[in-house]
């Protein structure tokens, strides 16, 4: 019987049932410890993707400065020193995921920023490709743990009302600075600033604890085992094919943003004589629409609850963009298509996300579905990598050909998962599926996360 089926797997770390009661919660409270955990995260995950982000994309400045000349680099070569790093960033990412909670965040993540940090400031004495590739590889194992390791960390703190404008932290942080802070200190700081839990935030009164506890339970009825890392989780993350839809999108999308924040510098200096410095100028702007764009469209999809729409509005923005630069325009239009590709890159990846583990109740497989969702975009780097050879300038029609194919698949796939998403959730609202809990525990129920008749999904 599938309720025996369902019982049996989840027994074993059922704690209790939740007393609806408990979960009352006081709005203006709420509130208050909304805005103490932004101040108190927000601005250490702000800086941890920004050292990040920029460490890696680096390289494509160091093109436009003579890089490929100083280490006599010919072919592919350059293309082949983009693409290492994510060979080993791929590999780290779920391992780190898991090893995160273990070591404690705040360890975990300081240790993975003053190594890649000594091994960036380093790259600069390579003379080579060999040393080069070998700096990248280090750097790529690394960093691998950041990005997947943050996401999780928020939704630690954050319920999936307002997953989606932390996860603008991100990416705003990558388009606007530049890399002021060295990664080394920003991993001591890490060290001592970062809570792990919120058992552990020192900025934490013990009400507001309490609060936190019963804002999680809120969502779900979730127990204190659903916040543990149990295996059965894990290869349930591996079993889910709605997992592997976002993977795919996540792979179409990931090619986009790769190939736009390397290429971006070479792409402008394709559509007119601009001296370097111009072109470093010239790319602000189309960052800082990406920006706006994905901070209104992150506000309003946490204010209404909807994820889906947003992400296929932001990819038409984009395979428009990619139209325009295909076609037989002025530089004006490629320019404004340029900062058109940008409007909708970082909400349909940033959303997209933050909709994944928002639908992932159960630490376990959150954890592991979010690594594998960003470990899926990062196979993208590695066709990014080849996307954008400079014998095909100054149009590359090739590369933003392809890229243009990707978002298409990618907004089909989440169609189709938008569907999936609303078919069950009509269903689970007219009691169709409450069979599947007859006859089961309330302990059971609570540990049941998105398989429960009781979830709702974020369309």
């Amino acid at each position: 019987m599938a309720q025996e089926k369902i019982e049996s797997e989840f027994l074993e770390y059922a704690s209790g049932s939740v007393n609806p009661e408990s979960l009352e919660i006081d709005h203006e409270s709420e509130r208050k410890l909304i805005r103490k955990l932004d101040w108190h995260i927000a601005p250490m995950v702000f800086l941890g993707y920004l050292v990040c982000f920029l460490d890696r994309v680096n390289i494509g400045n160091a093109r436009l400065y003579g890089l490929e000349s100083d280490l006599h680099l010919h072919g592919t070569q350059y293309q082949t020193i983009l693409s290492v790093l994510f060979a080993t960033y791929i590999l780290s990412e779920i391992p780190s995921n898991l090893l995160i909670k273990r070591i404690r965040p705040s360890r975990w993540i300081a240790i993975l920023n003053v190594c890649w940090g000594l091994i960036a400031t380093l790259s600069g004495l390579c003379q080579s490709f060999g040393g080069m590739v070998a700096c990248r590889l280090l750097l790529g194992l690394f960093e691998g743990g950041l990005f997947p390791g943050f996401i999780v960390y928020l939704t630690l703190f954050y319920t999936k009302d307002e997953i989606a404008l932390r996860v603008f932290y991100f990416f705003v942080s990558a388009g606007f600075f530049r890399d002021w802070l060295p990664t080394f200190i920003y991993g001591i700081a890490a060290w001592f600033l970062l809570a792990d839990d919120p058992e552990s935030a020192s900025y934490l009164t013990s009400q507001e604890k309490d609060l936190m506890n019963r804002r999680r339970e809120r969502q779900v009825g979730l127990t204190a085992s659903g916040n543990e890392l149990h295996k059965k989780d894990m290869i349930l993350a591996f079993q889910n094919w709605k997992v592997y839809m976002f993977c795919l999108a996540q792979f179409c999308m990931g090619t986009m943003l790769y190939g736009y924040s390397v290429f971006l510098p070479t792409i402008i200096q394709g559509l007119g004589n601009w001296t370097t410095t111009q072109i470093q100028a010239l790319t602000i702007p189309c960052y800082a629409v990406g920006a706006i764009c994905y901070l209104g469209a992150a506000i309003l999809s946490d204010r209404q609850q909807r994820r889906g729409i947003y992400v296929l509005i932001s990819l038409a923005a984009s395979i428009i963009g990619y139209g325009l630069l295909i076609s037989k325009s002025n530089e004006g239009v490629h320019y404004f298509a340029s900062c058109l590709v940008a409007s909708g890159m970082y909400s349909c990846l940033g959303i997209a996300m933050a909709w994944l583990p928002s639908n992932q109740p159960r630490y376990g497989k959150r954890t592991t579905s979010t690594a594998m969702q960003i470990m899926a975009g990062n196979f993208s780097g590695i066709l990014a990598s080849f996307l954008y050879p400079s014998t095909e300038g100054p149009r590359y029609i090739k590369g933003h050909g392809i890229t243009l194919a990707l978002l298409g698949a990618a907004f089909c796939l989440f169609v189709v998962t938008m569907l999936y998403f609303a078919r069950v959730n009509k269903r689970r609202m007219e009691g169709k599926e409450d069979a599947k809990i007859a006859g089961l525990t309330e302990e059971v129920i609570n540990e049941l996360g998105d398989r429960s008749p009781r979830f709702m999904y974020a369309i």
